[in-house]
């Protein structure tokens, strides 16, 4: 049984920085696509980062320069260190896998899920 549960999240102020990490079970991160996405309040779920076999990383535009990922792959963690963050950051964060070596910037690509953590960056 696959499971993802993310840690960290909370309110920080505009410019600040958060880290958000996911925890993975019953499911190889290595090889594998695993990804980082948010939902805003009245807004479809977005990809900020996803990470596919060799590592290879994309980033949503929007938080480009300013996140960034890693995979752990001897802890089966994948950690997104936000720095800069804006009052339009502010999202339920999600972790997410799919068992492919392929990425996708669907978030209907993705069956499993974290039950996510809430960011919030105030002005």
């Amino acid at each position: 049984q696959v499971q993802l549960v993310e840690s960290g999240g909370g309110s920080v102020q505009t410019g600040g920085s958060q880290r958000l990490s996911c925890a993975a079970s019953g499911f190889t991160a290595s090889g594998n696509c695993i990804a980082w996405l948010r939902q805003a309040a009245g807004k479809e779920r977005e990809v900020v980062a996803n990470i596919s076999r060799f590592d290879r990383i994309v980033y949503g535009n929007h938080v480009q320069g300013r996140f960034t990922i890693h995979k752990d792959d001897a802890k089966n963690t994948l950690d997104l260190q936000m720095n800069s963050l804006k009052p339009e950051d502010t999202a339920m964060y999600f972790c997410a896998a799919v068992m492919s070596t392929a990425c996708s910037v669907d978030s209907a690509w993705y069956p499993y899920w974290g039950q996510g953590t809430q960011v919030t960056v105030s002005s």
